[in-house]
């Protein structure tokens, strides 16, 4: 299996809506490689200070709300806090993403990444200043009869 890479770039904390980004990553770089229509999309993120997701996106406030769910779970003024070496931002960003994950095994079928009506793929950036942000994909292609 070939290994992917996609490049996102982050302007502070917050969390991106990557569903159509990823889609035609998909769809232009993986795809044409692939004699079959469907499997499996691995993705994994090598980073710490940041997390992938899947929720709502529909409604932009669903959103907005989950970034101040995440703010209110790892606030920076805790007192146990010791890891600063980056920023006030260093140790709640490795905190906020432990809650979340670091992969996703998305669904393949008929060439289109399989999501629920409402839902998209998220990544949460918990880092103040902007940064590129690495995403590995494989595609495990379901064998073809």
């Amino acid at each position: 299996m070939t290994l992917y890479k996609f490049t996102f770039e982050t302007s502070g904390e917050k969390f991106y809506d990557i569903t159509s980004l990823l889609n035609s990553f998909f769809q232009k770089d993986i795809k044409p490689h692939f004699q079959t229509h469907s499997g499996i999309l691995h993705l994994f993120l090598q980073h710490t200070s940041c997390a992938l997701t899947i929720s709502e996106a529909y409604d932009p406030s669903a959103k907005k709300d989950l970034e101040n769910f995440m703010k209110h779970l790892a606030p920076r003024k805790l007192n146990f806090i010791t890891h600063t070496l980056e920023g006030p931002d260093d140790s709640p960003s490795h905190m906020k993403s432990i809650l979340l994950q670091n992969s996703l095994s998305l669904i393949v079928e008929k060439n289109e990444i399989f999501l629920g009506k409402w839902q998209g793929i998220y990544l949460a950036e918990f880092r103040d200043q902007p940064k590129y942000r690495e995403i590995l994909l494989k595609f495990s292609a379901d064998k073809t009869i």
